[in-house]
């Protein structure tokens, strides 16, 4: 069976058009200035049409319309300059909308993220994700901005036109140019749309791996340097960028196939549109100045569906993108967020029979069983790869447990508010992120109302407060992007200083000695044992020296944890 591309067009256009909301009444704005403008640009050639006809002595319909020369050539300045008035409003209001639901959209995506965070994240590429924020985003401008308005623009246009020209000049031509709209600005862009979509979807996904990629190189820049792998990156960056440009021009190629298609009806329905007036005007069903005005309104008539014809140029791309964006927002969540929950102050955790696997047929923990009491330092030791990072995650509730019970003072993990359980257990990871801001910024992250002495303590108990006063301007430093200022082992020790300000009863701590040398492991293992009095910390490693502060110790072996 072959693999559906994406949702179709009308259901991506459907979901976007619903985040309107309040702002519909600008939309709505924003289509009857552009269509009025319209009618007013086609007022400039019908009018100048009525002063040809004027001027030929042919009568008709000038003997009806009691204009002098000084009302057309008014009426049709007139119509110039309140379509250059209305097409300003027109745009305006588009572009307004747009940016104002890009940043809706925007603010929808990194609620998203924060839902998917951290089990769902795990497995999607930065990079990737980076280039939905910014160009997919980007892309949908085209929706808001230049897709909406000029459809509706077209619908309205259209139908002026077709009862002007039957009830002004003839219901004869009044259906050729009907059917010109239709065949103009619906079968043609279905068509386009049709053969046009493969090529969309696989731009926006190979435009994204290879963001992707490219941003990986960035980041790993200097490792690739350190070996000499940069001939093998470029190679791979230009398969990529070879591979990007194929499709680029598989779907510029699709493009100016439709636009070519477009302009030929376009030319042959005003073809068509003449020969028919022609012929009314032969068997006398029509008089000259009718069939002027008629032919010239119709020849004037093209340019709303010619809008409507050229989107799926670029909805190609904007659906494609609008497609990837659906996609994360309608995403399920490994775990829901608690809301209105039980809320506790961490006193003891017991673990009962916990069983765990990503996949089925995989366990990585089976009937784990583990407590720690308020005052304790629980070591968890074992091989990589072992399952004890998981179980951190899961005390964490970043993925659901298959069975078994976590509990904290007797309340199942489940039942608990997310918030409060935040609140009461913080963990710090192998790898510290490292916002690009001062080093003071980042640890106010754990806590934003924290006082300078309370920053230094937190630091000093991490044995990170010396290195940072070594810095030129201290605390103030800024630590670069992604934190390259930095060393592995001093982004792990902020990590742990941010830990300590947050001031969490419950830490749990996943390798947090494992970029440090032994005199730094040895002053960050003296503050941990002084913090024990005043709440539990659970601390994973694979180095038996980490363990030597250890209250208690488990060991797990094939996702068995039994006690030392």
């Amino acid at each position: 069976m072959k693999a559906k591309l994406r949702r179709s067009g009308a259901k991506i256009m459907a979901s976007f058009i619903v985040l309107l909301g309040s702002l519909s009444y600008i939309m709505i704005l924003a289509v009857i200035n552009g269509s009025v403008g319209f009618i007013a640009a086609m007022g400039v050639t019908v009018f100048g049409a009525t002063g040809v006809a004027k001027a030929l002595g042919i009568l008709g319909l000038c003997a009806e319309i009691p204009l002098s020369w000084g009302w057309i050539i008014g009426l049709a300045v007139g119509c110039g300059v309140i379509r250059g008035g209305l097409r300003y409003l027109e745009q305006y209001s588009n572009h307004y909308i747009a940016f104002k639901l890009l940043a809706v959209l925007r603010d929808k995506i990194f609620g998203a993220l924060r839902v998917l965070c951290p089990a769902k994240l795990e497995s999607k590429q930065k990079g990737s994700i980076i280039a939905m924020i910014t160009s997919d985003i980007e892309t949908l401008e085209v929706f808001y901005a230049h897709t909406i308005s000029p459809i509706c623009i077209a619908v309205l246009v259209s139908l002026a036109v077709f009862l002007f020209v039957g009830f002004v000049s003839s219901w004869y031509l009044a259906l050729v140019a009907l059917l010109g709209y239709v065949v103009i600005g619906i079968i043609v862009p279905l068509i386009s749309s049709g053969k046009l979509k493969a090529s969309g979807v696989n731009y926006r996904r190979e435009f994204a791996s290879f963001n992707a990629y490219f941003l990986d190189s960035i980041k790993g820049i200097k490792d690739v340097v350190l070996n000499n792998a940069e001939k093998d990156r470029e190679g791979e960056v230009n398969r990529r960028s070879d591979i990007l440009l194929k499709e680029t021009k598989k779907m510029k190629n699709g493009i100016t196939k439709a636009s070519a298609a477009t302009e030929l009806m376009v030319t042959l329905f005003i073809v068509i549109s003449l020969i028919a007036g022609i012929l009314l005007v032969h068997f006398e069903m029509l008089d000259l100045g009718r069939m002027l005005i008629g032919v010239v309104t119709i020849f004037g008539s093209f340019g709303p569906v010619l809008a409507v014809s050229a989107l799926p140029g670029n909805l190609t791309q904007t659906f494609a993108s609008g497609d990837r964006v659906l996609n994360l927002l309608e995403e399920k969540p490994a775990v829901t967020p608690i809301k209105n929950g039980k809320t506790f102050d961490y006193e003891n955790l017991n673990v009962k029979d916990l069983s765990f696997a990503y996949e089925k047929n995989a366990p990585v923990l089976q009937d784990v069983c583990m407590h720690a009491d308020k005052g304790e330092i629980i070591g968890i030791v074992g091989k990589s790869g072992c399952g004890k990072s998981t179980f951190l995650k899961l005390l964490l509730r970043f993925w659901e447990k298959d069975k078994g019970e976590i509990n904290y003072n007797g309340i199942d993990v489940d039942q608990i508010d997310s918030d409060n359980l935040l609140d009461n257990v913080t963990m710090v990871s192998q790898t510290t992120y490292l916002f690009d801001e001062s080093i003071e910024e980042n640890l106010r992250i754990a806590k934003p109302s924290a006082t300078q002495e309370e920053i230094e303590r937190a630091c000093k108990m991490a044995s990170v407060h010396d290195f940072i006063m070594t810095l030129p301007d201290g605390y103030k430093t800024q630590v670069g992007a992604m934190g390259d200022n930095l060393s592995a082992g001093e982004k792990q020790r902020i990590g742990l200083a941010r830990a300590f300000l947050k001031g969490s009863q419950l830490i749990l701590l996943d390798e947090p000695t494992s970029n440090v040398d032994s005199i730094n492991e040895g002053m960050i293992l003296k503050s941990l044992a002084e913090q024990k009095s005043k709440k539990s910390i659970i601390l994973v490693s694979h180095r038996e020296s980490t363990m030597a502060i250890a209250d208690r110790i488990y060991r797990v072996e094939n996702g068995v944890m039994s006690e030392a």
